[in-house]
């Protein structure tokens, strides 16, 4: 539905920026022809910016039309890129997968069907979908109680095994594994909402009529599965509001604490879920009694055997739709999924290490040199990762020539648009003339690491491709607004 709302601003800024480009082809050379002011006013900048003190920026500018470098500070330094690793993934995601590329759940019956009885096992088959909604579980049960099975004599299992069973990328904290950003990886889980963070629950919590009263709230989607210990409290109206939710390392207790003001709005928080197959199964498990069918084995996990009988399929919307959620919204599960996809069509095998061999294949050939590059992951998270800025603007430069680069450049965040899946990150940030709608770049953010590369319309330069990667910085908020500052000097060229 957001695919359709955005269209017209997308199509009118590819009709406006790139035709010229799309068939360029020429290579860059090593030189800045362009802009001495353009130089001089960038190097006084980062000369001067207190913020910059002890810290490494790393800068790299080129013609959007001809590949040409015209600025360089730092350009061939290898940074840490946060979220602008997910450039490289959603880059060689399109070469690889296709822009039309779906994953598939389905669902299986091993066993005879007689009297309304399964006389076995039922099973749900994971294919990667990070769309997979809780409504689609639903839809499944209902597919079960029209083949008339009334009762599941086996067990209710889940089938993960498209890809391996490493959860989380090699680098990621063990304090992210309770937030929405570290959630695991898996075939087989399951979103919340449209957002799509998959392997996720959404807590929303409302402050009581009265002061001192608990909290009340809600989770989605709704499930047992989950224990929630509420300790949360209303206070004065115009109290400060200080709410924390926290999980209980490797379990599914999830701790809300704090207190709420008598008054204000509801406070939502998006938790990971330990062990997320298992959860789709314990949901999945739900809707059949809901739907009226009875299973005697319980669920769990397990693997399809070859001779088990396909009764129903879901596919998920199109990678082309998928990237949205991923580059606008940065979303880190996705990334990692489509890793192990891409490991997994090409390779055989849905594992990281996979994926990263299909990804250094697939953009050799687009000018990111992998022997000067270290990358460990799909969405960015790690701090191991390292990139060099030139090698940002010339894969941004050569992927322009490629058919599904529209569907690319849809997905990156526009500049102060309010519309969530079109600006995206960037929703709140350049919202004047001449920066808003101007600027079309994914961004980046880790503890010390503040990065943002994509493409910028100037008022008399034409289109520049530039790539920002500062690393070692104490403030990444303030290091967003310098930014904002060395876009500006760009866009009013």
């Amino acid at each position: 539905m957001y695919w359709y709302k955005h269209i017209f601003i997308v199509l009118t800024l590819l009709l406006t920026w790139f035709l010229p480009a799309i068939t360029a082809s020429a290579p860059h050379v090593k030189a800045n022809t362009q802009a001495s002011v353009l130089n001089q006013k960038l190097d006084t900048l980062i000369k001067e910016e207190p913020l910059f003190y002890g810290a490494m920026v790393g800068i790299s500018i080129r013609n959007q039309q001809t590949g040409e470098l015209i600025y360089d500070h730092l350009g061939s330094m290898r940074l840490r890129p946060a979220s602008n690793l997910k450039l490289l993934t959603a880059a060689s995601a399109l070469e690889v997968l296709g822009e039309n590329h779906t994953f598939s759940t389905k669902l299986y019956v091993d066993g005879s069907i007689a009297k309304g009885k399964l006389n076995g096992n039922l099973i749900l088959q994971g294919g990667g979908d990070p769309t997979l909604q809780q409504a689609d579980l639903k839809e499944f049960a209902q597919i079960v109680k029209e083949k008339g099975i009334k009762r599941i004599s086996g067990k209710v299992i889940g089938d993960d095994t498209r890809y391996d069973d490493i959860r989380y990328s090699i680098d990621m904290p063990w304090s992210d594994e309770e937030a929405y950003y570290g959630a695991e990886i898996s075939a087989l889980t399951v979103s919340p909402d449209n957002d799509y963070d998959a392997g996720t629950v959404v807590l929303e919590v409302k402050p009581a009529k009265k002061v001192g009263g608990k909290v009340s709230y809600t989770i989605k989607p709704e499930n047992t599965y989950i224990k929630v210990v509420n300790e949360a409290v209303t206070s004065e109206r115009d109290s400060k509001e200080n709410l924390t939710f926290s999980r209980e390392h490797s379990t599914n207790s999830i701790m809300i604490s704090g207190q709420i003001p008598q008054g204000s709005t509801s406070e939502r928080e998006w938790i990971a879920v330990s062990n997320a197959s298992k959860f789709v199964v314990h949901l999945f498990v739900e809707e059949l009694k809901k739907a009226g069918i009875k299973v005697d084995g319980g669920y769990g996990l397990g693997v399809t055997p070859s001779e088990a009988s396909l009764i129903n399929e879901h596919k998920s919307i199109s990678l082309s739709e998928l990237l949205l959620s991923f580059m606008k919204l940065s979303n880190n599960g996705h990334g990692e999924i489509l890793m192990k996809e891409m490991g997994k069509v090409v390779k055989g095998t849905g594992s990281f290490e996979a994926g990263l061999a299909v990804m250094n294949e697939k953009l050799t050939p687009l000018g990111v040199d992998f022997s000067n590059q270290l990358i460990r992951d799909g969405s960015g998270i790690s701090h191991v990762n390292l990139i060099q800025p030139n090698d940002l603007t010339e894969l941004l430069f050569s992927i322009q020539s490629k058919s599904w680069f529209p569907s690319y450049f849809c997905s990156l965040p526009v500049a102060g648009e309010k519309e969530k899946l079109v600006g995206g990150t960037l929703r709140y940030r350049m919202k004047e003339e001449p920066l808003i709608g101007n600027v079309v770049a994914k961004t980046g953010t880790l503890t010390t690491v503040s990065s943002i590369s994509g493409y910028v319309n100037t008022k008399t330069k034409g289109k520049l491709i530039f790539s920002i990667l500062i690393n070692n910085v104490m403030d990444e908020d303030k290091a967003k607004k310098v930014e904002d500052r060395i876009i500006a000097i760009l866009a009013n060229q």
